[in-house]
């Protein structure tokens, strides 16, 4: 009896009874917070004070705002938002719409205006539109945040040099000049010493740089030029806290309502499109951590959206700055190795107690200083990484024209810009369609490339009538798009050649591939998969000949071949062309016609977009993580199932994906070649076996006759007998009294959530957990496991259903875990 089952007979009396084996009860949990999420906390927290103050500075708003916006967004937002090592906070983003503001409505206005867009977030998190959010192209966002961080810049750089900055771009440059003819010194000496150690501190060589480094370099820059002004007694204007008691709330806005719709909107936007983007960046931080330091759930951006809204409610209510999150403590966040949300809030605490506590301290903080460091982070919003990858896009345009927009119109005025730049970008591309047409050898040869849209119309059909009636004609349609009207027309021009005593050929990208008609084409049926374009398709071959044995089979494998693949006049796959007797195998076409296509498209599609990375590769060397052994079967696709390109696996394939043992070769050392090779020099840190459905080596095992091996074949089979005696003996213990049809599933390898399928399933799986048996066994595999330096897995892949299968590691009896789909990572 268990001792958690009560023994007394009135123990109905007990209000909370816990289930039998189960722990008893403890006591009332109490809140804790990981060492990591501390550390973290602290290190956000060094940057986030300096930052604050700067922004509140940059935006012409009170100081102490600055210290509210960053408190209330690691609480609040920190707590209610979707994305858990997300800081949010007053941003670098959100200065020049928070100065312009201000400078029109007035501080307490900007309050009230940042509550109104919290409501609006809190409106659109509830419509979960998040992800809408995200389809902005990253070409306006990328220029947004360049016009602002050159706004940013240039007004900074007047506090920089001891002047004050103007209310525009275009005015700050203007009195530029007249700045730098009336520089004051100990500013241009504070703001140097400020940006000298911003630069250099990330860069002290040795180990005492590498301890010295996890200390901010913000932190680092403002205390330093903070104590060499303190101590060489600089006279310059320095941050000035007034009271709390005299702090400014938000009020009522005053102003006109479009106006206040327009700034409202504007706020919304700026704060939710970073937010959501900075959310999504934090993800991938978070999945390119080590796994040791702790499983995070990825971001609910329609939460994050709700968490934004409230910090700006609270924020605006609590007279603080707009707030978004933030990209730098987001990443300083994740590379300190934060573990829960717990990090986030906790640095807002420490912003509530310096806020209260160390005042004194901050108004020794030179304004010059704190202007230096907001330059520098707005002249890194302007990231050449994001320029060269718009210009590999072909977006740089719509880029530019953003960027400018936000600096010399502004943020609302520049994004409209820049959408309607992308749009009409789009359009451009969308149309820009080239129709060429060429006589070779008799065959006129019409070729599109481009998107067929109803505005290429009138050229297709000029070109379409500059063939002869009754001509040889290839249509070649190198587009992914094909709208009705141009269908229309494509059709009822092939028809009325037809008719007239001509040939039409349509192709896609992909010669031979016919994409022209829905319905069966001379027994054809084939679709282009995308992004998988390389299926080959021919036209029926004739009845075979005479007396030829179409459905004879290898290896007494019934109703099919070694791997799985089905023979006969009406197997899949089976292709052929006019004039060729699959009995023979002659053809009206030169030999290797289908090999040398296919490498022709290899070079023309596929070969332009690869060659820089195989040219890589063949200098740095093969480089895979992964020992893949799977079978023969022409339907397995490794690369395909696997979602892995060159260089990423080291493939075995044999009929049956069979590990022989060490020693029962019979002459051939392959297999324990390429195992040895994989873990010994290649230092692959992990070897997967792959089973499949409808495996004919499998069949072959189930159909094989007890007499000694006569063929190759035969003898590569009896390496699969150790998974039929594993399959027997497990039916032998399940129940031995049962037919073979009835054994109990749960005593042998079984699919999670369904039996298998049939006893050749059964056996496919079974023939997985031997061969990785049979992995333990060689030298090599053995010694790199007990290193730690090696993992093994087990995989079955449904080919009918497109479905991979993972053997549980830890499941008794092995259960094959089916991976379902997931996100992809942002």
């Amino acid at each position: 009896m268990s001792a958690c089952v009560p023994a007394r007979a009135d123990s109905a009396r007990t209000k909370h009874v816990h289930p039998p084996h189960s722990p008893p009860p403890g006591g009332p949990r109490r809140f804790r917070i990981a060492g990591a999420d501390v550390s973290a906390a602290i290190a956000v927290f060094l940057i986030a004070l300096p930052l604050s103050l700067g922004i509140a500075l940059a935006t012409g708003a009170p100081l102490q705002a600055g210290l509210v916006a960053a408190a209330v967004g690691g609480i609040v937002a920190g707590r209610i938002g979707g994305c858990p090592l997300q800081v949010s906070g007053p941003a670098a983003g959100l200065t020049v719409v928070t100065a312009d503001l201000i400078q029109q409505y007035g501080w307490r206005t900007t309050c009230a205006i940042t509550v109104f867009a919290g409501i609006a977030q809190l409106g659109l998190g509830c419509l979960r539109v998040a992800r809408s959010a995200l389809a902005v192209s990253p070409a306006i966002v990328h220029g947004m945040l360049a016009g602002i961080g050159v706004t940013i810049a240039v007004a900074q750089l007047h506090i920089v040099l001891g002047g004050t900055p103007q209310s525009s771009v275009p005015d700050n440059l203007v009195a530029l000049p007249a700045q730098l003819a009336n520089l004051h010194p100990a500013d241009v000496a504070v703001s140097v010493l400020t940006l000298t150690l911003l630069l250099l501190w990330p860069r002290l060589p040795g180990r005492a740089g590498e301890i010295l480094g996890k200390l901010p370099a913000a932190l680092i820059a403002v205390a330093g030029a903070t104590a060499v002004a303190a101590l060489t007694g600089l006279r310059l204007p320095k941050v000035d806290l007034p009271s709390w008691s005299s702090h400014a709330l938000a009020s009522l806005p005053d102003g006109p309502v479009l106006g206040l719709v327009a700034a409202v909107l504007t706020t919304t936007l700026v704060c939710s499109v970073q937010s959501l983007l900075g959310a999504v960046a934090v993800d991938k931080l978070v999945a390119a951590r080590p796994a040791l330091t702790g499983r995070v759930k990825r971001s609910d951006l329609d939460r994050e959206l709700l968490g934004q809204g409230a910090a700006n409610i609270v924020s605006g209510s609590l007279g603080g700055l707009p707030i978004a999150g933030v990209a730098v403590r987001s990443s300083a966040n994740v590379a300190a190795g934060a573990v829960s949300r717990n990090s986030t809030m906790l640095h807002g605490v420490l912003v509530v107690i310096a806020a209260l506590l160390m005042v004194p301290a901050l108004e020794l903080i030179p304004l010059a200083s704190l202007a230096s460091l907001v330059m520098a982070v707005g002249l890194k919003m302007v990231s050449l990484n994001h320029i060269r990858t718009v210009t590999r896009h072909r977006e740089v345009l719509v880029y530019a024209v953003t960027t400018g927009g936000v600096v010399f119109l502004g943020v609302l005025e520049g994004v409209a810009l820049g959408i309607a730049v992308a749009v009409g970008v789009a359009l451009h591309r969308l149309t820009r369609t080239r129709i060429t047409h060429d006589d070779i050898d008799g065959v006129h040869h019409v070729h599109v490339r481009g998107q067929l849209t109803f505005l290429a119309v009138p050229r297709l059909s000029r070109v379409l009538h500059q063939v002869p009636h009754g001509a040889d004609t290839v249509v070649e349609l190198d587009g992914s798009f094909m709208d009705h009207a141009a269908y229309e027309t494509l059709q009822d021009w092939q028809k009325t050649h037809t008719a007239q005593g001509g040939s039409v050929d349509i192709t896609g990208r992909r010669p031979g591939t016919r994409i022209s008609e829905p319905a069966e084409v001379d027994g054809c049926r084939c679709r282009p998969w995308t992004p998988w374009r390389n299926h080959q398709c021919e036209r029926p071959s004739k009845a075979p000949a005479p007396g030829s044995n179409r459905q004879a089979t290898a290896g007494g494998a019934p109703g099919g071949a070694p791997g799985g693949t089905p023979t006969g006049p009406n197997a899949p796959g089976t292709t052929g062309t006019p004039g060729t007797s699959a009995a023979t195998g002659t053809s009206d076409e030169p030999p290797g016609h289908e090999l040398a296509r296919g490498i022709s498209a290899f070079h023309r599609n596929t070969a332009p977009l690869m060659r820089r990375e195989l040219a890589r590769l063949a200098r740095e060397g093969q480089q895979p993580s992964q020992l893949f052994l799977t079978c023969a079967d022409s339907r397995v696709v490794t690369s395909m199932i696997t979602s892995s390109g060159p260089g990423d696996l080291f493939v075995v394939r044999n009929v049956g994906n069979f590990v022989p043992l060490p020693g029962e070769e019979s002459g051939d050392d392959s297999v324990a070649a390429a195992i040895e090779y994989a873990v010994d020099v290649l230092k692959v840190r992990s070897i997967t076996v792959c089973g499949h459905s409808g495996c004919g080596a499998m069949q072959a095992l189930l159909g094989a006759d007890s007499g000694g091996a006569r063929t190759p074949l035969q003898r590569w089979l009896r390496h699969g007998r150790p998974s039929l005696q594993r399959v027997a003996a497990d039916t032998d213990t399940s129940d031995r009294n049962r037919a073979p049809d009835t054994v109990d599933d749960r005593a042998l390898p079984r699919l999670a959530g369904r039996p298998p399928a049939d006893t050749a399933e059964r056996l496919c799986l079974a023939n997985v957990v031997q061969q990785l048996e049979h992995l333990r066994a060689h030298e090599s595999v053995a010694r790199a496991l007990a290193a730690g330096d090696l993992e093994l897995h087990g995989m079955y892949f449904h080919v009918g259903e497109a479905q991979s299968y993972l053997l549980a590691e830890d499941a008794e009896g092995g259960v094959f875990e089916l991976v379902r789909e997931t996100s992809p990572t942002a």
